[in-house]
């Protein structure tokens, strides 16, 4: 591509809203332009990129036996009220109606649409199992869209599915999915971290969902990794221990004045107590279709609720909110200090983290305003039965699963995310397939996300410096960045040959024709960020009949004869990666 007849436009000034590498760099090397908040136009150097980034990942899902189609981006809202999903998806989902009051929605995904589709077309055991998926713009409305494409409105995503007859054939092909989402991610040279996930909405209870999350330091997601154990998980599900705590031992319930002391913090420092030895009291208001129960949880005083923890333990329930004035008041637990003591009210659990001894003794609050209670040892002194399970927030300092080894933490970018869902959408939307014997059966479903246009963006965060982005070679707009230095006709001429001789060999060649000076081209190239840059010097090129050509990556130079140069460009294509 020559530069002077390109749509192609840099920016020295980076625009007020960008807060992060790539937001910034996408926006000044002329890939992106804002439409409105979250919301932008994908230019020619990105959709190089994108086009590459899809053909990495069909490459790979070919290979395992996936096909591509292509479903509709906007979706009848029968279709979500068959899954029940057209009210529990929130407002992220934008709502409309036709010219004949028909609902219909924009896609924020497609389970929806391709589980109808299978309903039309699979009618038996022996056309399964069916593995689908296509490269598509989905439109989630994000209350506060931020930092360019990581947290957009409209994006590009591949979204895959697969139904089967039994379990045993998803575990098959999600295994084939995982092997792919990781031969094309390492294809893109991305620094990646598989982890244990929570399905949310998505999936059932205990099916198996992994993420896979590019590091980078501005990611949104907390990773839990023990790298020696293999063990890597996001926040929201990680298994961690605490290391091991001095509890006290079981004395006689005492109360201490503790006047506006309101938090384990303060008290703990009031009573010269490491904060451990005191417990969190929260008090939430559990909602479940015939009734409203009352969940007592117990923390120790320096951990945090692990609310997604919390939401999958409450099968059922239709939410959840921290109790009122009124309940409280009911249970006579004043705020800033409660606990269970003397608690013994219909429709009230009571729940105490894992890493509580329930033999030891705490200071709790004592259900009376300005005091706490030393002494209390759970096993004893709560009259109803507690349950005792794992609810609490990983956090620096924490063992892994053999409660031997450290925990690091890591920041992530969420690039693909794959579930299995069971029958959660054949059964809801009513998809049989005639098994063996000739009985109805429901086929059971998974689904493989990937974030497209996401990819991208956490490209250039790991894949940049302060000069500009650093592109894998895999996902360059181009290979090359050939610039000409020099007013000669023959300069010219020369310039026109040696692309011309480049692009018929097959590398992708920019040549930036535009008679800039050296320095505003040199910060286009770097800003640009292609592998190579080849200059040719009127000066110098009259004088040594040599080219130059520089690593972006690593800044090393080379001299090189105009013979050598197509020869020289693919030894170092190929010594930074596949070309």
């Amino acid at each position: 591509m020559k530069l002077s007849q390109a749509f192609w436009q840099t920016y020295k000034e980076t625009p007020a809203d960008a807060e992060i590498p790539s937001h910034q760099l996408l926006i000044r090397a002329g890939f992106l332009s804002k439409t409105t908040g979250g919301i932008y136009t994908y230019c020619p150097m990105a959709v190089r990129v994108l086009r590459k980034i899809k053909e990495i990942v069909r490459v790979e899902l070919n290979k395992v036996g996936a096909q591509e189609i292509l479903m509709s981006f906007v979706t009848p809202g029968e279709l979500w009220k068959q899954s029940g999903r057209w009210e529990t998806m929130g407002p992220e989902m934008v709502r409309l109606k036709d010219r004949k009051d028909s609902d219909f929605c924009l896609s924020a995904t497609n389970e929806e649409t391709i589980t109808n589709v299978i309903s039309k077309t699979i009618t038996s055991y022996k056309q399964l199992p069916v593995n689908l998926y296509q490269f598509n713009t989905k439109f989630r409305d994000e209350m506060r869209p931020r930092f360019g494409l990581i947290r957009c409105r409209e994006f590009i995503m591949k979204d895959g599915y697969s139904f089967h007859q039994s379990k045993e054939s998803l575990d098959e092909v999600y295994k084939l999915y995982y092997q792919a989402y990781e031969k094309a991610f390492n294809k893109m040279g991305l620094n990646f971290i598989v982890v244990e996930a929570d399905g949310g909405a998505m999936a059932d209870a205990g099916a198996q969902t992994h993420e896979f999350q590019a590091v980078a330091d501005n990611g949104e997601d907390d990773i839990v990794e023990a790298k020696s154990l293999n063990y890597a998980a996001n926040v929201e599900t990680a298994e961690t221990y605490r290391k091991q705590l001095d509890f006290a031992a079981a004395t006689d319930l005492d109360d201490v004045e503790t006047i506006n002391m309101g938090s384990c913090t303060e008290v703990a420092n009031f009573l010269d107590l490491p904060i451990y030895q005191t417990l969190k009291t929260l008090v939430y208001t559990v909602s479940y279709p015939k009734k409203d129960v009352t969940y007592i949880v117990m923390l120790l005083g320096d951990d945090e609720l692990n609310e997604v923890k919390f939401t999958n333990f409450l099968k059922g329930a239709t939410g959840y909110e921290a109790a009122s004035a009124n309940e409280l008041a009911r249970l006579k637990m004043p705020a800033g200090y409660m606990s269970p003591i003397k608690i013994d009210a219909e429709k009230t659990v009571v729940i105490y983290d894992t890493a509580i001894d329930l033999d030891a003794a705490y200071v709790v609050g004592a259900n009376k305003e300005n005091y706490h209670t030393r002494g209390f040892v759970p096993s004893r002194d709560t009259l109803l039965s507690p349950k005792h399970i794992d609810l609490r927030l990983s956090r620096q300092g924490d063992l892994g699963p053999d409660k031997k080894t450290p925990i690091v933490f890591k920041k992530g970018i969420e690039v693909g995310h794959i579930f299995q869902l069971g029958d959660k959408y054949t059964k809801s939307m009513g998809v049989t397939v005639l098994d063996q014997n000739g009985k109805k059966t429901t086929p059971v479903m998974g689904c493989y996300g990937m974030g497209i246009s996401r990819i991208m963006a956490a490209t250039i965060e790991q894949h940049h410096d302060g000069n500009g982005i650093i592109w894998p070679t895999t996902l360059a707009p181009f290979d090359i960045y050939f610039a000409v230095i020099g007013k000669k006709d023959s300069t010219k001429k020369l310039s026109v040959e040696i692309y011309d001789d480049l692009v018929s060999q097959g590398f992708d060649v920019i040549l930036d024709d535009r008679g800039m000076g050296p320095g505003s081209m040199f910060k286009d190239a770097d800003l640009l960020g292609l592998p190579l840059r080849i200059l040719l010097g009127e000066r110098d090129f009259d004088q040594t009949k040599e080219l130059e050509i520089k690593i972006r990556k690593t800044g090393e130079s080379f001299k090189v004869k105009q013979d050598n140069l197509a020869a020289k460009v693919k030894e170092l294509l190929s010594n930074l990666g596949d070309i």
